[in-house]
């Protein structure tokens, strides 16, 4: 059963050029001579085909694993708007998980997930492993103020001099 990882790393839009998806895990070089890795998989409950969130690993080229993180599904209110929708609470199974369907192939398992919450913390972690790989976000333009002239007001005590 496919889980359409390349497209969910895909919706992610991370933004290293030097990253690649192979099976089901996503492998970054986030910042270009450095000796550190990212790599992101998904993170499996006790059950098996089932998934709960996404695995962080900072793995260094020649020292391997350095630090790992756990972003629960949960926690980033991933699945927030699809549980709602079929009336599931944090005590209920199937809650923020998606799981592997074996007999339908075409369905993707994630469908519906709202990222941005990953995505965030994500970020998060590449700036600490990994300063400066993160682009800073565009500023937000306001809207124009018109312009208008503003009187200073007059003085009104005189002003002393030596």
């Amino acid at each position: 059963m496919p889980m359409y990882a390349r497209e969910f790393f895909a919706e992610l839009n991370l933004p290293f050029t030097d990253a690649a998806v192979v099976g089901n895990t996503y492998y970054a070089t986030p910042t270009a001579e450095g000796p550190l890795r990212l790599r992101i998989d998904f993170s499996p409950t006790i059950r098996a085909g089932e998934y709960d969130g996404l695995r962080l690993a900072t793995i260094h080229q020649d020292g391997g694993e350095l630090d790992v993180v756990h972003l629960r599904f949960a926690d980033h209110k991933t699945f927030d708007h699809r549980d709602s929708a079929y009336g599931r609470t944090p005590s209920t199974s199937g809650y923020a998980v998606f799981k592997e369907h074996r007999d339908a192939p075409d369905r993707v398992p994630w469908k519906g997930a709202h990222i941005d919450g990953l995505r965030d913390a994500i970020e998060q972690y590449a700036s600490v492993w990994f300063p400066g790989s993160w682009p800073p976000p565009a500023p937000v333009r306001a809207t124009a103020r018109a312009a208008r002239k503003v009187m200073s007001p007059p003085c009104s005590a005189p002003s002393r001099t030596r």
